[in-house]
């Protein structure tokens, strides 16, 4: 059994228009700040790298898999 008394929709509020983008310019001090941060960030992965003994495809040598034993072979 249906209900006679059916809820109406309530209206939409109206559509808020769009804020302003922020400006593209950059000043020159924060052209600084940003080029000292990317030449940071540089040195700091050229350290990390220098560290790395492996390729990116892992070791490529052979494994040393026969060892001598203490008896003698």
């Amino acid at each position: 059994m249906g209900s006679i008394f059916r809820p109406k929709m309530p209206a939409l509020p109206p559509v808020q228009p769009l804020p302003e983008p922020p400006s593209a310019e950059v000043s020159a001090e924060d052209k600084a700040r940003i080029a000292a941060e990317q030449a940071a960030v540089e040195r700091k992965r050229k350290g990390r790298k220098s560290t790395i003994l492996t390729s990116p495809l892992g070791v490529e040598e052979e494994a040393e898999t026969e060892n001598k034993t203490l008896l003698g072979s």
